[in-house]
């Protein structure tokens, strides 16, 4: 589950995320430290489908950005920190009780900014990268 505050420009529709809380079932945490630095990083990934990381492609078809320059990425600017909590169930099907802690921080950061941005706007976004252009367009302020 992922907690996080946000901050909309109703006028350019930039999104500054304010807060972030990652809570995780880790199992039983074997290295608490290296768990949080997993969550940390899985969580930014997710940031960066959300309000990043996407393709743009101009009207002929070609891909607009298809190098680092031009395909924009999460910088330590853009997020906040990561509040990492642990959940510590132990899976019984484990010998040690353990889960994966890598992945899992990837998929909440969507949906729980989207709802964020909801409830600062009142403006549901299904699309990744939820952009100012698309958050714009959502609320009427320009036309898609």
């Amino acid at each position: 589950m992922h907690i996080v505050d946000v901050e909309v420009d109703p006028e350019t529709g930039k999104v500054t995320l304010l807060r972030c809380t990652a809570l995780q079932d880790v199992g039983r945490a074997i290295h608490p430290g290296q768990i949080e630095g997993q969550m940390k990083g899985g969580t930014v990934q997710g940031i960066g489908w959300a309000l990043f990381e996407g393709y743009q492609y101009g009207a002929d078809g070609s891909l607009r950005n298809a190098n680092l320059l031009d395909y924009k990425l999460p910088t330590a600017l853009d997020v906040p920190a990561v509040e990492p909590e642990i959940v510590e169930v132990p899976d019984p099907t484990h010998p040690f009780g353990v889960r994966g802690a890598g992945e899992t921080p990837i998929l909440p950061p969507p949906a729980a900014i989207a709802n964020a941005i909801y409830r600062a706007v009142g403006v549901r976004l299904e699309a990744l990268p939820m952009t100012p252009a698309h958050i714009l367009e959502r609320m009427g302020v320009i036309e898609g």
